[in-house]
């Protein structure tokens, strides 16, 4: 038999009736709060409950697109500047040492401008993906964590939305000069010939990759926005799919 401490007992017995009562009141309101969550979720038909999803993260991704999409959407946010690419990281250090820093400087900031042109067009892919979203992927999103949005864009659409954007990196690191940068920053900084291999650094699959881990940061900052605070709950059938949460 398990014992009971008698301190502990003896304080509990001595408990004052109106305290007592206080918190059989506290219980009782917190109970009926959580069966109106409750029934607030239940009394959800299927098409509301898919529907407020689908425009919470409509307007996810569109926060997330304007954000990263305009200039400096990268560059300029330190939680997703695309930095130098680790096996550029002597070059980096080299080129700081011999005074030709702005050069490596130039290199990073064509990377991030590259990301932000190909940024706009992954709005597509997402559309496509919340056109296929069914009640039961919208029910796991719904009482899942505060990323489950995220987390189900990158199940369905991770590859898609890679295959999408990469062309138009290629297409924008031609235009910004991220592929002459590189050539003439690891160049400059290839002081013994051989160091490194000229094509041994995929950088149009990295910035891809870069670009996308941003973009599905700005996603999850929105959608975690908009079940804690109901400010960001802009249309009725945000608040009443989102209200229990």
């Amino acid at each position: 038999m398990r014992r009971v401490h008698l301190p502990l007992l003896a304080l509990l017995i001595a408990l004052p009736l109106a305290a007592s009562a206080g918190w059989l009141d506290w219980l009782g309101n917190k109970g009926n709060e959580l069966l109106k969550s409750d029934s607030t979720n239940a009394s959800l038909s299927d098409s509301e409950v898919v529907q407020g999803l689908k425009q919470a993260l409509d307007k996810g991704v569109r926060y997330a697109v304007d954000r990263l999409g305009r200039p400096g959407g990268f560059l300029d946010d330190a939680r997703v500047r695309i930095p130098m690419p680790e096996k550029l990281a002597w070059a980096d250090s080299a080129l700081h040492r011999i005074g030709q820093g702005k050069l490596a400087d130039d290199f990073v900031a064509s990377m991030n401008h590259a990301a932000e042109k190909a940024v706009p067009a992954t709005l597509q892919v997402f559309k496509q993906a919340l056109s296929r979203m069914t009640l039961q992927d919208a029910r796991q999103i719904l009482n899942g964590p505060d990323d489950a949005a995220t987390q189900y864009f990158r199940r369905v659409s991770g590859s898609e939305l890679a295959a999408k954007i990469r062309p138009l990196v290629s297409e924008a690191t031609g235009k910004v000069g991220v592929t002459r940068r590189y050539k003439k920053l690891v160049a400059k900084a290839d002081i013994v010939p051989g160091l490194v291999e000229r094509d041994d650094l995929d950088l149009d699959g990295y910035v891809t990759d870069k670009a996308l881990d941003g973009v599905f940061l700005m996603v999850a900052d929105e959608e975690k926005r908009i079940r804690k605070d109901p400010v960001a709950r802009t249309t009725e059938l945000l608040k009443k799919v989102f209200a229990g949460h």
